[in-house]
């Protein structure tokens, strides 16, 4: 998979107020900001962004993927 691959499945999937993936094909990083990640734990908010890859992971088209979630005011407060 590509970086934009994945940044286009995780947009169509979840509303993003930002999405940003890079990686080398098979191990990825991204950072995700979205208001659905508000009041809810990590784990929760990565549960939403792996929701939007279905079984890639399953099928190992995917193998890795670090996330950093945010919320849009978390994700502000980082760029100041």
């Amino acid at each position: 998979m590509e970086p934009d691959e994945i940044r286009r499945l995780i947009e169509d999937g979840l509303a993003c107020a930002h999405v940003e993936v890079t990686g080398d094909g098979r191990h990825f990083d991204a950072v995700v900001v979205s208001e659905a990640f508000a009041g809810k734990p990590t784990i929760r908010q990565h549960r939403l962004v792996y929701a939007t890859l279905g079984d890639r992971f399953a099928s190992d088209v995917l193998h890795a993927l670090a996330l950093r979630t945010y919320t849009p005011a978390q994700w502000e407060a980082l760029r100041r």
